[in-house]
């Protein structure tokens, strides 16, 4: 009877942290389920749902956005920020949502957390996308520092800084944050040329409803630091394992986004294969705003 009790009320516990849930569909439920999983910690979906999900949606997919738990439109100040926490937030999608299998696009931190979840439960997802997906933690931390000091050779006042950070504990929050701080400083995560297209969508996003609801965390990353025991992974041993479970595997990145190494790009490309890697110009992190219409294409032309 105290077992069944027990049950009972963690089941009632998640139930009622999923209706909390901040989540959207788009398109007919009839056509190919697609989930979006945003960055983070402390990211949301606010950008891809107000420029893209719907334009994805009238290409054939059934596309869900959702914010995780205690990020973005999802409030709960109890979160974790654990990668277990994230599984139990997307199963519940799954659930309410009816899904029995879904393409998973994983984008920034959200690859991340599509690549753990695929690898635990392969039989839910019928393919994994990775978007400027991070894979190798510490090989991008270490581009973006090396790549820096290069840029600023000479620069006492950069150096000293990129100095300070090496010496910082390499699994903390502080590190994570100074490091993608450099990086957003040296304009890593824009565009080199804006495109009409890319300036009226960005435009339309700032001027939209979708950006005042651009709720950021900034507790959540020294909470996922504090409960999180993966917190600076390498993926691809896992990314090879799911390869081999039978998941198909995608990769898209921007050819400009600062934050990955040529020799990072080479080894995804090697783990999905050549016709499932694409790399787009004048591209960086925002791949699907910075050329929207190359990445649905390709997302097309794979998953249809």
């Amino acid at each position: 009877m105290k077992s069944f009790l027990i049950c009972l009320f963690l089941a009632l516990s998640f139930s009622a942290t999923a209706q909390n849930l901040y989540s959207k569909s788009y398109g007919d439920k009839k056509n190919i389920a697609v989930v979006f999983i945003h960055g983070g910690p402390s990211g949301n979906s606010t950008l891809f749902e107000g420029t893209t999900a719907q334009k994805l949606a009238e290409n054939g997919f059934y596309v869900i956005v959702y914010d995780r738990r205690g990020e973005g439109r999802s409030a709960d100040n109890d979160a974790k920020f654990t990668y277990e926490e994230a599984f139990q937030d997307l199963n519940s999608i799954y659930k309410k949502y009816h899904l029995k299998k879904a393409v998973l696009i994983g984008h920034s931190f959200g690859g991340l957390v599509s690549t753990l979840y695929t690898h635990k439960y392969p039989k839910n997802v019928s393919a994994l996308v990775l978007a400027g997906a991070l894979f190798a933690q510490q090989e991008t931390y270490d581009h973006i520092l090396n790549s820096i000091k290069k840029i600023h050779d000479g620069d006492s006042k950069t150096l000293n800084k990129i100095a300070y950070i090496e010496k910082l504990d390499k699994n903390s929050a502080g590190y994570r944050k100074y490091c993608f701080e450099l990086a957003s400083d040296e304009n890593y995560f824009k565009m080199p040329k804006p495109t009409k297209a890319s300036k009226k969508l960005y435009a339309k996003y700032e001027s939209g409803e979708f950006f005042k609801t651009n709720i950021r965390n900034k507790n959540a990353p020294l909470v996922f630091y504090k409960n999180e025991k993966q917190n600076n992974i390498d993926s691809r041993p896992l990314l090879k394992k799911i390869k081999t479970s039978g998941v198909p595997i995608f990769a898209i990145y921007g050819k400009n986004d600062g934050i990955f190494s040529p020799e990072q790009m080479g080894s995804i490309e090697q783990i999905t294969g050549k016709n499932n890697f694409a790399l787009l110009d004048n591209c960086s992190h925002y791949l699907f705003v910075d050329q929207q219409d190359k990445f649905i294409s390709k997302i097309k032309n794979w998953i249809k």
